[in-house]
């Protein structure tokens, strides 16, 4: 089983989200396999508790843009590891040291990856 063409379409718009807020490090897993509740895990990382919360807010935004509602939501007031649950997919906002300290990529490392679409950056004139 794989991930569903809908929930590919979820990930792209919560990662250009969370990279439009400066999110670093994204990584999609396709979890539909061990997991029988969602198809994707999105991870991102802030640097810093401001820039976590910012990030799971636009991504939040984005998706509600989309017509997804928020099923559930943890870990918003500490700003230390953001958890949005979307159905299809599930955004795990992290500061970075709380992801390197739980490393789920490690944990489902099993999991294929999924190839993230972003917007080239802005190339600055000289």
């Amino acid at each position: 089983m794989t991930a569903t063409p809908r929930a590919i379409e979820l990930l792209q718009i919560a990662a250009r989200a969370a990279d439009d807020k400066q999110a670093d490090d994204l990584v999609a897993l396709d979890v539909s396999e061990p997991l029988p509740l969602t198809d994707v895990f999105l991870l991102a990382s802030g640097r810093s508790e401001r820039n976590v919360v910012a990030i799971a807010g636009e991504v939040e935004d984005k998706m509600l843009e989309a017509g997804v509602k928020t099923l559930r939501r943890e870990g918003r007031a500490e700003g230390r590891w953001i958890l949005l649950d979307f159905g299809d997919i599930v955004v795990h906002v992290f500061h970075d040291e709380d992801r390197q300290y739980y490393s789920l990529e490690r944990l489902w490392s099993d999991c294929p990856t999924i190839p993230i679409e972003l917007p080239a950056p802005a190339q600055n004139e000289a």
